[in-house]
C-alpha cells in the first residue's frame, strides 16, 4: 500500500482554473509543502483555447510551453519549475478515483491515498462523445475530439498526414467553428454539418450567424445544416472513410472532427455536495454545501449577482475569475477577514481566419443588428444588442477595436435604459461608444 500524503489544500484537477489557483495561492503566501495539484494530464496546466487556435495552425504552430498558464493573461508562465519553486507538488498523470469529503481522503487508481484540509474541486468538463449516444462507427479511427493537448497531438499529426484530404465538422459551436477555420487554413476540404438552423445558436441570432455562414462559403466551407452524425464507414484499416446523415445523404471523410458539447466532471462528488443545473452548488466565494470543500471553472454553479440567479459558466474567462475568488476567500478567512463576493460579467470570444469577436453580457430579450455584415466586406463590423425591460443587457461586436470592445463590456454591465429599439438601430456602435 502506498503511504499516505496529505497537505493543507489540495486542487483536484490540471486545467486552466488550477493554474490560475496556484498563482493566487503563490500571491497570497502559500507556504511550501501545503499545496498539492494531482491532475490526470501529463503536463502542467495550459490555456485550452491555444488548442483550437495557435496550436492547429501546422504552419506557425504555437507548441507548449508557450502556453503553460498564466500566459492567457499576459501573466507568467508557470513551468515545472515554477511550482519547485514555490513548494508546490505538482502530481501529474494521477487520477483519484475516490473522494470521501467526510474523511477529507482522496484516493487514487493506484491506490495512493491523499489527505487535505480544504479541497478545491476544477475537474472540468469531458467532451461528449458519439459513442455515449451509441453511435454507429463512433469508434473508428480518425474521429476526433478536442479537450486536453493529446487530443490536439493526435489531429495535428492526421492533419499532416490526410493533408488536401476531406474533413467533416460535427457540431456548429465553439469547436465547430474554429476548427473548421482551422482545417481550412491547413488546405483541407471542409464540410460542417449541425442539427440546428444556424451556427453557434446558443448565442448567435440569425442576423449574427448569416455573416459567419457566408463568410465560412466564401472561403470554401460546405455547410450542412438540419441533420447530425447517424453512423460512419471504415475501410479494411478502420479509418473513416465517410459520414452518414441522418436526412440519408452520405459525406465522404478521412477525419472527423466531433463538437457537440461538453458535460462538468461531478461523479468524485456526487451524493455528497448539493448540486444545481448539472454542477456543484457553491456560494459567491466558490464554497459548496460541504465545509472545506470548494468548487472553481466549469462545474460551480454559482450565483450570478447580475442577474441575480444561479448559472453555471463553460469558459476560459470564468475559470481563471473563479479560481482567483475561491483562493482569495479561502486564505481571507483563515485570517478572519472576508473578500467582496463574486460579480462576474459574462464574456465570450473568438477568433477564426480574419475574424474576431466578443461579446459581453446576457442574450436573452429583444435583439437589435447594427452595423456592416456584408461577408464580402473587406473590413465588416457589426454587432448585436440585447434588450430586456427597456434595458440594454447584452452586447456582440465582430472586428472591434481594444475600446470599442471595452465600451461594450462597460454598457452589458451598466445595463443603460433605451428610448426604443430604432434609436439603438440607428445609433449601432455609437449607443456604447458615448456612454
Amino acid at each position: 500500500m502506498a503511504e499516505e500524503k496529505s497537505f493543507k489544500y489540495v486542487i483536484i484537477g490540471g486545467g486552466v482554473s488550477a493554474g490560475y489557483a496556484a498563482r493566487e495561492f503563490a500571491k497570497q503566501g502559500v507556504k511550501p509543502g501545503e499545496l498539492a495539484i494531482i491532475s490526470r494530464e501529463v503536463i502542467p496546466p495550459y490555456e485550452r483555447p491555444a488548442l483550437s487556435k495557435g496550436y492547429l495552425n501546422l504552419a506557425n504552430k504555437a507548441t507548449v510551453p508557450q502556453f503553460y498558464v498564466c500566459a492567457g493573461d499576459g501573466g507568467e508562465r508557470q513551468f515545472p519549475q515554477w511550482y519547485k519553486d514555490k513548494g508546490i507538488e505538482l502530481i501529474l498523470d494521477t487520477e483519484i478515483v475516490k473522494a470521501d469529503l467526510a474523511a477529507k481522503t482522496l484516493v487514487t487508481g493506484t491506490g495512493q491515498v491523499f489527505k487535505y484540509q480544504t479541497l478545491i474541486a476544477a475537474t472540468g468538463s469531458s467532451v461528449i462523445r458519439l459513442s455515449d449516444f451509441g453511435v454507429q462507427g463512433a469508434d473508428a479511427k480518425n474521429i476526433f475530439y478536442l479537450r486536453e493537448l493529446g487530443d490536439a497531438d493526435h489531429l495535428a499529426y492526421a492533419m499532416e498526414v490526410k493533408e488536401k484530404g476531406k474533413a467533416v465538422v460535427v457540431g456548429g459551436g465553439y469547436i465547430g467553428l474554429e476548427l473548421s477555420a482551422a482545417l481550412k487554413n491547413n488546405n483541407l476540404e471542409v464540410t460542417m454539418v449541425y442539427p440546428e438552423p444556424w451556427c453557434m445558436p446558443r448565442l448567435f441570432t440569425a442576423g449574427i450567424a448569416s455573416f459567419y455562414e457566408g463568410y465560412y462559403a466564401d472561403k470554401g466551407i460546405n455547410i450542412v445544416k438540419g441533420t447530425v452524425a447517424a453512423g460512419f464507414s471504415t475501410n479494411a484499416a478502420g479509418e473513416v472513410t465517410e459520414v452518414k446523415l441522418k436526412d440519408g445523404r452520405t459525406l465522404e471523410a478521412d477525419i472527423v472532427i466531433v463538437g457537440v458539447g461538453a458535460r462538468p466532471v461531478i461523479s468524485l462528488f456526487k451524493g455528497q455536495v448539493e448540486e444545481e443545473k448539472g454542477g456543484l452548488k457553491t456560494d459567491a466565494f466558490f464554497k459548496t454545501s460541504v465545509p472545506d470543500v470548494y468548487a472553481i471553472g466549469d462545474v460551480a454553479t454559482f450565483p450570478m449577482k447580475l442577474y441575480n440567479e444561479m448559472r453555471r459558466v463553460e469558459h476560459v474567462d470564468h475559470a481563471r475569475k473563479s479560481a482567483e475568488q475561491a483562493v482569495k476567500a479561502i486564505m481571507a478567512a483563515e485570517e478572519g477577514k472576508s473578500v467582496p463576493e463574486y460579480d462576474y460579467l459574462p464574456y465570450f470570444y473568438s477568433r477564426a481566419f480574419d475574424l474576431s469577436w466578443q461579446f459581453y453580457g446576457d442574450n436573452v430579450g429583444e435583439t437589435v443588428l447594427f452595423g456592416d455584415n456584408d461577408h464580402k466586406s473587406q473590413k465588416p463590423k457589426f454587432g448585436s444588442y440585447w434588450v430586456k425591460e427597456g434595458k440594454l443587457i447584452g452586447a456582440f461586436l465582430e472586428g472591434g477595436t481594444p475600446e470599442e470592445n471595452t465600451a461594450i463590456a462597460k454598457v452589458a454591465r451598466a445595463q443603460p435604459s433605451v428610448e426604443s429599439l430604432d434609436v439603438l438601430t440607428k445609433e449601432g456602435l455609437s449607443f456604447v461608444t458615448k456612454i
